[in-house]
């Protein structure tokens, strides 16, 4: 099985250099990864170094400043040195006469788009209104639509946020239990939480396994349940007991969205 983590961060000037990330990959078995730009950070140069040092390990998804009128042309040269998507948030805009600029730049440059943002956010109108305009545009949800630990039944927002599902050209990453699930006030020997929300069970149902992927969101997983665990928790998760589920979440999504 071909594994691929599709939410991993690396950089200079916040995380950790790429080197730290490769060693969790390669202790671990995940063949390749989606290196995702973090926020605030617009020179996407360094994540480029690393693809062509590493060839065949990664792809690169920039970041632009979508608040200044040259985002689009940014877009399109980060494009043509290799990026395959582009992060942007839920109701994220551009200025000037078409709100949806950098999104239709997106799409006519065959990007796809990594959507980072709150549950509220992503069960909006306005984002609904963004996934229906570019029908063949793959849209990733990022961080299981937003959803974080706390969340309560029976999960209205995270509901209308799913729904998204009903679009073909939507996906959704799980990451970690750690990010759904509250660390047990008492450690066993072995990794477990003491209780996990069926929310995993839920993007199931709604899009199915070929439409999720697995993200560990490496490095802040470190300060969870950690890479390993990461990545064991939801590749040994009941909702992908069948080998076939398993395979499509932990990689072959990805290798399909992402071009891994």
């Amino acid at each position: 099985m071909t594994i691929a983590d599709t939410h991993c961060h690396a950089g200079n000037n916040w995380f950790e250099p790429v080197e730290m990330l490769l060693n969790q990959m390669n202790a671990n078995g995940v063949d390749k990864a989606a290196l995702i730009q973090h926020r605030g950070t617009y020179d996407n140069a360094y994540l480029f170094e690393c693809a062509r040092r590493f060839a065949g390990r990664f792809a690169v998804v920039v970041i632009v400043d979508t608040g200044k009128d040259d985002a689009p042309a940014q877009l399109e040269k980060w494009a043509a040195e290799g990026a395959v998507g582009v992060r942007l948030a839920p109701l994220e805009r551009s200025p000037g006469s078409d709100p949806l600029a950098i999104w239709r730049k997106a799409a006519d440059l065959g990007l796809v788009v990594s959507s980072l943002g709150g549950v509220d956010q992503f069960a909006s109108d306005e984002f609904e209104q963004a996934v229906a305009e570019f029908p063949d545009m793959p849209i990733v949800i990022e961080h299981l639509a937003g959803i974080r630990q706390g969340a309560q039944p029976p999960y209205a927002t995270f509901k209308r946020a799913i729904a998204l599902s009903k679009y073909p050209n939507t996906y959704i990453k799980v990451g970690g239990l750690g990010e759904i699930s509250q660390r047990p006030s008492v450690l066993g020997a072995d990794f477990a939480f003491d209780h996990t929300p069926p929310l995993i069970e839920m993007a199931y149902d709604a899009f199915g396994p070929r439409r999720m992927m697995w993200g560990s969101d490496y490095p802040p997983v470190s300060g969870r349940e950690g890479y390993r665990n990461a990545l064991q928790g939801v590749a040994q998760h009941p909702a992908l007991a069948n080998p076939a589920d398993r395979e499509w979440v932990m990689g072959k999504t990805a290798l399909g969205v992402f071009g891994l």
